[in-house]
């Protein structure tokens, strides 16, 4: 289930988009815009808060604060719906094509009269955007492409929205009488990037109970089907959720068939039949006798296949089967064994919280150690200084060591310009602990000119991390073009890490991706980017990617021991 903070940040979101598209005041549209930040990653339930309360959180003002009590009081809000009235539904579908946006989308429809998306289609292939001011032949063509994105995505949701709902329907039926194992399957649970739709499975010796329970739901909105064996809702999220319930002798076997994917299980029944055998959600059969081998766990199932037990990461048929087979299945990299977080943001540029609460958050992780890495001044919209930024540093050192056993590195986030180049010059770089670099501007560059920039910054010598290397943002942004396969080349050979950004929006580098980069020899970091607290927890799906890029904690700097991560910062990599 989505946070209230969540919700409450989509609502505030739109509100300041439709100010904009509206024609209304842009500085009013960016109070909101922060606003809706600031909510979102707040460390507190909005639930618990009072007027007071919630005046307390950077960037709410009163009008904010009077706008999430109604929602809170009422479940609407009701200067969003009277904005909402003003503009066609079209419009507000067209808002939210990747690359129009509010102001874009407002001159398209006051100018054009457009107001549906197939329209939109019409109007950019007949080219009659090209006059419009401030469009163009290419801003069509980018138009176009935002549009298939979306019907690419077809309405899949986040990893993380669709797992913090499942975790809480899981907790709900697991509290069913006579439900004795409960649990997710699916793409969810192999971890994949967006979500179809939510596949629960549970055992009981009686359906009964657990098939009423899931309709009565407060999450449930619709009751597709209703059986036996099978129950499907829809949420009030608009997911369709299917719950599926085995007898407990058989919970290993359905665990293993309805968590897939497709591909591993059709080479899982292959080896069965190899066999002699045939597997199915109901069990390990021998064929002629039809007597049941083995059901009730997924790791004997594994075993009787001759397998060990393949973590759900990684059945997605990309050699797991050979590989375990022949012993060689990589012991991926897990959430206990990342000591640090390598890629944070305080309040000092576009982060919620100050310096020291972002540190008692990782140090109540448990982390060895803790970089703080705020933005450099040419992302000017930031407004970093040479000092502000040494000042910072001061306070770090200052720091280090009061929060227990976590030891601070200062770093920041460079700006990856169109030419390569990074925000300060050598020697001012000298002077930090660890330096990330990230595209954030110019993204619809050449091939070859992304390539040359993000292999020259791989080449400075104080440049250690590639912050989020393709810059996607799914279902928003599509990845840059770029030749991968040279930036590997060049990671290696400099000793660059690529970062894999674990923000659910970002997930960045992907699975794939990930599994290219490694046959180079490339170090990789699993940072979360977080300007919240709150964002720390995203780890989760940060190593969720990287399991299923096959890594090991070896290959992920940031679960390194201080000792060696120093090391490797310092020019000397371990390899």
């Amino acid at each position: 289930m989505a946070r209230l903070n969540d919700e409450v940040e989509a609502l505030l979101q739109e509100y300041s988009d439709l100010i904009l598209l509206t024609g209304g005041d842009a500085y009013r549209a960016r109070a909101y815009e922060k606003a809706a930040r600031a909510v979102g990653g707040y460390h507190d339930d909005l639930a618990r808060l009072d007027a007071k309360g919630l005046l307390e959180i950077p960037g709410v003002g009163k009008s904010t604060a009077d706008k999430i009590t109604e929602y809170l009081t009422s479940g609407h809000i009701g200067a969003l719906e009277q904005l909402r009235a003003k503009v066609p539904a079209g419009v507000r579908e067209i808002m939210a094509i990747p690359t129009v946006g509010p102001k874009k989308a407002a001159l398209i429809h006051q100018q054009l009269g457009i107001t549906t998306v197939a329209e939109l289609v019409e109007a950019a292939e007949s080219e009659r955007l090209n006059d419009l001011h401030g469009l163009g032949a290419r801003t069509a063509e980018n138009i176009l492409h935002g549009i298939e994105q979306l019907r690419q995505g077809g309405g899949r949701t986040l990893l993380n929205a669709a797992l913090e709902l499942a975790e809480t329907l899981v907790a709900e039926l697991s509290s069913v009488r006579g439900c004795v194992r409960c649990g997710y399957a699916g793409s969810l649970r192999r971890m994949r990037e967006t979500i179809g739709d939510i596949d629960i499975l549970a055992a009981a010796e009686d359906s009964t109970a657990l098939m009423t329970a899931i309709t009565e739901l407060p999450h449930t909105a619709e009751v597709l089907a209703h059986g036996t064996t099978k129950t499907s809702i829809r949420t009030t999220q608009g997911m369709q959720v299917d719950l599926r319930v085995v007898p407990p002798e058989d919970w290993g076997a359905a665990l293993v068939y309805f968590t897939g994917s497709k591909a591993h299980n059709i080479r899982l029944r292959a080896r069965a039949v190899k066999a002699g055998l045939k597997l199915s959600e109901y069990g390990l059969f021998e064929v002629e006798s039809g007597r049941k081998l083995v059901s009730r766990t997924e790791e004997e199932v594994y075993r009787a296949l001759g397998l060990p037990w393949i973590p759900p990461t990684l059945r997605e048929d990309r050699g797991e089967l050979d590989a375990g087979a022949a012993g060689e299945l990589p012991a991926v990299v897990t959430e206990r064994d990342i000591r640090g977080d390598l890629h944070t943001h305080t309040n000092l540029t576009d982060g919620l919280a100050p310096l020291e609460e972002m540190l008692a958050a990782a140090a109540e992780r448990g982390y060895s150690y803790y970089a703080v890495t705020d933005h450099a001044p040419n992302l000017y919209m930031q407004r970093m200084t040479d000092e502000k930024m040494l000042a910072q540093r001061e306070q770090v050192r200052q720091l280090d060591g009061k929060f227990g056993k976590l030891h601070l590195l200062h770093g920041t986030e460079l700006n990856i310009d169109a030419d390569g180049g990074v925000d300060w010059p050598p020697e001012f770089l000298a002077g930090f602990d660890l330096c990330v670099a990230s595209i954030h501007s110019h993204f619809r560059a050449g091939r070859d000119e992304q390539t040359r920039r993000l292999v020259r910054a791989c080449e400075n010598p104080y440049v250690h991390i590639i912050g989020h290397p393709t810059t996607r943002l799914l279902g928003r942004r599509s990845a840059i073009d770029v030749d991968l396969d040279a930036v590997y080349e060049a990671c290696a050979r400099t000793g660059t890490a690529l970062e894999v950004n674990a923000s659910p929006e970002r997930l960045d580098l992907g699975d794939e991706q990930i599994l290219a980069a490694r046959r180079h020899g490339v170090r990789f970091a699993v940072s979360t980017d977080a300007h919240s607290t709150v964002h720390l927890a995203n780890l989760r799906y940060g190593i969720g990617t990287a399991q299923r890029g096959w890594l090991t904690k070896d290959e992920v700097i940031n679960a390194w021991p201080l000792t060696r991560l120093r090391r490797f910062l310092r020019g000397h990599p371990d390899r």
